[in-house]
């Protein structure tokens, strides 16, 4: 599956293989424990994430997994977020530190 990420006025496609899906099943359920127990989001404290939230801190780690090379954690975060937001096709990262501001891209309804 494919993700585009959108930072600034750059466009980065991350194509997902459908084993990272699959795969991570495990890595996504251990990614929502750590959730569950609240999250900082930028300057806020966010005691229970909620679906968008959980997606926006994987849009977060993929941010810094895009600028230092981590393809691994890459492809993860943007898995994550594929299996958790039906219809994404896209993030747009917020660069002014407000991760509560990416927002998720959909494609329009049919």
């Amino acid at each position: 599956m494919l993700l585009t990420v959108y930072v600034d006025d750059q466009s980065y496609p991350i194509e997902v293989p459908a084993y990272i899906l699959e795969e991570g099943a495990e890595f996504f359920a251990k990614m929502d424990r750590d959730m569950d127990r609240g999250w900082q989001m930028s300057r806020s404290w966010i005691d229970h994430p909620e679906p968008l939230q959980r997606c926006q801190i994987a849009a977060d780690r993929l941010l810094t997994a895009l600028h230092t090379g981590q393809q691994a954690t890459l492809l993860l975060m943007a898995g994550y977020i594929l299996t958790h937001h039906p219809g994404a096709t896209g993030v747009r990262i917020d660069t002014g530190g407000d991760m509560l501001e990416h927002e998720i891209l959909t494609a329009p309804p049919d």
